[in-house]
C-alpha cells in the first residue's frame, strides 16, 4: 500500500467534511481518536503480558523418585478370633452399644 503524502490527506478530510458536516466532524475526530488510544493501550498491556509469561520460569515439574524395594513381600496373617467374641452375651449382663447409635436405637432393647 503506498504512502498517503499531503495532498492525499486534504482531498481525504475535504470528503470527510462533505459527507458529514461541520458540526459531526469534530465528534468523529474525538471516538476515532479515543478508539485508537484504546487500541494501543490494549495491545500494549497484551504485550507485555506475553513478554513477562515468556521471560518467567514456568513451574517446573517435580523430580520423579523411585523407590526400589529390597525387601521380598510377606503374607500377613490375621489375629485370631476368641470365642468370647462370637457368643452372645448371658441373661443379665448389658448387650454391647453399636458406635454411632445411643442405646434407645439399638435393635434389641436392653433389659435391666
Amino acid at each position: 500500500m503506498p504512502n498517503i503524502g499531503p495532498a492525499e490527506l486534504i482531498v481525504i478530510l475535504l470528503v470527510a467534511l462533505v459527507v458529514f458536516g461541520p458540526r459531526k466532524l469534530p465528534e468523529l475526530g474525538k471516538s476515532l481518536g479515543a478508539g485508537l488510544r484504546e487500541f494501543r493501550k490494549s495491545t500494549q498491556s497484551l504485550k507485555d503480558e506475553l513478554d513477562g509469561s515468556l521471560n518467567d520460569k514456568g513451574p517446573q515439574a517435580a523430580p520423579t523418585q523411585t523407590i526400589h524395594a529390597s525387601v521380598p513381600a510377606q503374607a500377613v496373617s490375621a489375629p485370631p478370633v476368641s470365642a468370647a467374641a462370637v457368643t452372645p452375651p448371658a441373661e443379665g449382663v448389658a448387650a454391647p452399644v453399636e458406635l454411632g447409635k445411643m442405646p434407645e436405637q439399638q435393635k434389641e432393647p436392653v433389659q435391666s
